[in-house]
């Protein structure tokens, strides 16, 4: 079956790939865009969740990586509110490895490098008087405190996806490109619907490769074209478990090893401690969290914490493969998070390909893959998306516990526990959701820990999502808190109502 001719075609449905489609989407482009799996699906949905600077990334003389990540931390906190917000770290000071005075500069670097204006800037702790004392372990007794964001990254994809098919792109989820040949001015792109096998072929004036780990296998087998870049996969694994601190602060720990790893408050009742940074072969669809990893971030917060965590603790695990541009360095903590777009054309219709790439920087770097696509796609207009929200993400940063209080007051049938969750994942399209819920009832069937047959159907209809995981660990993560039997049911509605919740455009 023949489709539609697009402007361009985006070949992976990760955060780059759809910062781009909706980029593309709101300069006037046609759009389209194919996801093997579900949006976010890789390893978008498996960092730490945070938009920051990278603070180690200035030992590695990075300073433009930072500047810039810095910099878009504060447009991107203005553009989605609700599902980023400031989080404050503690660094517990530890004489043993890095000098008081290299922190210090560093600090004071990360402080001023980004133009920061929205978030408070470093200072010195006292782990004795201060709270974020408390958990660790007495010898601690000085640290630095300073600023970066908490974001839902698999959120951040879903909602870019959804402002881009606002915008006039086609988004396709569970559809994987089997080829994309160039032929007659145009790139062929075969497309499969994992859900009926059958096969479509598009055609774009200019493609995107954004797939992530598998960009050298679909450079190989999908494009057959020769490149001379290099990419290297650094899987990168977090673990989940009981809550281990009262505060809403998160810590940042140095190791022996210079890496460093993350204590983070999670889902208001777990702690989420990760990364690890291991070389890795293979699939990147078969990454899991080895033994061995979880036994090294259980030592890890061993070394600061007064109470250990084991392996039995972990409630949760999750790994992703990180595609790192590859210039050579010895360590995989030592490899660059910068990215790389390489374009290949020569009077040939254009192919840009994605090498690398950071949750923070996607934004900039589709402004920066739009620019280098410009002359091959001239129709498209200026730059749009700096000022401009994501979806749910049109109030003031400052204005969440006013939007709870809203939603509240607008829909006695919902308590401020369920207002919270919904706001934080939606925003103000809570109210969307919500329309004519006036009791109980109107939210439909209860599938447990606060997720209700409204939601469920707005997931469906409007965010692609199609199985049960779709739903509990990246639209949301409320599969730490549902029972086996309540997973079961909610599989068992998909099946019976998804396709009269889709509708015809879905």
């Amino acid at each position: 079956m023949d489709g539609g001719v697009y402007d361009l075609a985006v070949i992976g449905g990760g955060i780059n790939g759809c910062g781009i489609a909706r980029d593309a989407a709101g300069r006037g482009l046609s759009v389209f865009l194919a996801e093997q799996g579900d949006l976010g699906g890789g390893t978008s949905s498996a960092s730490t969740k945070l938009i920051h600077g990278g603070l180690r990334y200035l030992e590695h003389y990075e300073f433009r990586l930072v500047r810039a990540s810095l910099a878009e931390r504060e447009v991107l906190l203005g553009m989605a509110p609700h599902i980023i917000w400031p989080l404050r770290f503690v660094l517990p000071y530890h004489p043993g490895l890095r000098p008081a005075w290299l922190i210090r500069l560093g600090l004071f670097l990360y402080d001023h490098l980004g133009g920061r204006q929205r978030l408070p800037g470093c200072r010195t702790v006292d782990l004795v008087r201060d709270g974020a004392g408390a958990p660790l372990n007495p010898r601690f007794s000085k640290g630095f405190e300073y600023s970066d964001c908490w974001v839902d990254d698999a959120r951040l994809v879903v909602l870019n996806a959804v402002d881009a098919a606002r915008r006039g792109a086609d988004v396709r989820v569970r559809s994987p490109v089997r080829s994309a040949i160039r032929r007659d001015g145009f790139w062929d792109v075969e497309v499969m619907d994992t859900a009926t096998n059958d096969a479509e072929t598009v055609r774009a004036r200019a493609l995107v490769n954004a797939t992530g780990p598998w960009i050298s296998d679909f450079i190989a087998e999908g494009l057959r074209v020769n490149t001379a870049a290099r990419i290297r996969l650094v899987k990168g694994s977090h673990i989940v478990v009981p809550r281990m601190f009262d505060h809403d602060r998160a810590y940042i720990f140095q190791n022996a090893d210079r890496r460093i790893v993350f204590a983070i408050p999670y889902q208001r009742d777990f702690t989420l401690v990760g990364t690890t940074d291991v070389d890795f072969t293979g699939d990147p669809a078969t990454a899991a969290t080895s033994d061995e990893e979880v036994a090294y971030l259980c030592a890890a917060i061993g070394q600061y914490f007064s109470a250990r965590i084991e392996p039995a603790d972990v409630v949760w695990s999750y790994s992703g493969v990180r595609p790192l541009f590859d210039s050579g360095e010895g360590t995989a903590q030592e490899a660059t998070r910068d990215y790389v777009l390489e374009l290949n054309g020569g009077g040939e219709p254009t192919l840009l390909n994605i090498f690398g790439g950071k949750i923070t920087t996607y934004r900039h770097l589709a402004e920066e893959a739009l620019e280098k696509l410009q002359a091959h796609v001239p129709t498209m207009g200026p730059p749009w998306t700096r000022a401009a929200p994501l979806p749910g993400g049109d109030f003031a940063v400052d204005g969440f516990a006013a939007l709870v209080d809203d939603v509240v007051a607008r829909h006695a049938a919902v308590d401020t526990s369920l207002a919270t969750r919904l706001a934080r994942a939606y925003g103000t399209v809570t109210f969307d959701i919500l329309a004519g819920v006036d009791r109980p009832e109107h939210l439909g069937r209860h599938f447990g820990a606060g997720l209700y047959e409204r939601e469920v159907a707005h997931l469906v209809r409007n965010e692609w999502a199609v199985m049960a995981e779709d739903i509990l660990w990246r639209r949301s993560k409320l599969g730490l808190r549902l029972s086996d039997q309540e997973v079961s049911g909610l599989s068992v509605w998909l099946d019976d109502n998804r396709a009269a919740v889709a509708g015809p455009e879905n």
